[in-house]
């Protein structure tokens, strides 16, 4: 195995990590969501200092930069309050259909029309949401608030691709772009975990280590693996080996939390990620 897909399905591993680590958390999902950016801003930064060319380029964008940071706070805000209340799988899985609703925004906004093959897979994505919510339904209001939270976090995670995409296309570095954004992120989510009531601070060291987890393994350790992966790789093989994530977060759910996943569960996970599958392969973006 190379270097750069080592780093490709570590990452995708370090991040389909991030809801076990929610889920353990003893803060509140919104400050945990605000500890995950705000504890891994030294590291970020750190990075970007040590390296004279990302400290080199022009100052981005200021509308676009907190445009993705404010889009990302909602992708974790959403996110996180999503796993809550559904299963990890679910919601791990809709959060994936963040690139279907980036291949639709160019349909509609850019006027890019998309291959048959990516309506496909968009159906099939839509079918297997069907039967994920069908089997939340059987365990009441609030597991399909949390499935409701998770297509919500797509949509975020959508709008924060296409800024950052963006971004990238005015020759914004990768370290320094992911440290501005999670900076802003975590402006952004500090007032609103504060104003929510919820538990701000852990009341152990336990609590402490899970956000340092969250924080350096899943956010910039996961994100800066595929970071570096999709600049070595081919950006489709790298999509469709992203897939990962969804299910490394299910077989972390029930090896660590227990999590059943029941056989209806897995027949809607595995048309979504076909859907997706096929909706990526059919994608020009």
């Amino acid at each position: 195995m190379n270097r750069s897909l080592a780093a490709l399905l570590g990452g995708a591993t370090c991040i389909a990590l991030s809801p076990i680590f929610v889920r353990l958390s003893e803060a509140g999902p919104t400050a945990t969501a605000f500890w995950r950016v705000a504890l891994a801003l030294p590291l970020l930064w750190i990075f970007v200092l040590a390296k004279p060319a990302e400290r080199s380029r022009p100052a981005p964008h200021g509308l676009l930069l907190l445009a993705a940071g404010f889009a990302f706070a909602g992708d974790l805000g959403f996110w996180h309050l999503s796993i809550r209340y559904t299963s990890v799988a679910n919601s791990t899985l809709l959060a994936n259909l963040a690139s279907l609703f980036v291949t639709l925004g160019t349909w509609l906004f850019l006027r890019e029309r998309p291959s048959g093959l990516f309506l496909a897979g968009l159906a099939a994505a839509l079918a297997g949401v069907g039967l994920l919510v069908g089997a939340s339904a059987q365990f009441g209001p609030r597991s399909l608030l949390g499935d409701a939270l998770g297509l919500l976090t797509a949509v975020f995670y959508a709008a924060y691709l296409f800024a950052v995409k963006s971004l990238r296309d005015r020759g914004e570095g990768t370290l320094r772009l992911m440290a501005a954004t999670s900076t802003i992120t975590a402006v952004f989510l500090l007032p609103v975990a504060l104003a929510s009531g919820e538990t701000f601070f852990p009341a152990t060291a336990h609590g402490w280590a899970t956000l340092l987890g969250l924080a350096w393994i899943s956010h910039a350790a996961g994100q800066g693996l595929i970071a570096y992966a999709l600049a070595q790789l081919p950006a489709a093989f790298s999509s469709v080996s992203l897939l990962l994530q969804p299910v490394m977060a299910s077989v972390f759910a029930w090896l660590i939390l227990a999590e059943p996943v029941g056989a209806v569960q897995v027949a809607g996970g595995l048309v979504v990620l076909a859907g997706i599958y096929l909706a990526r392969r059919g994608s020009r973006t």
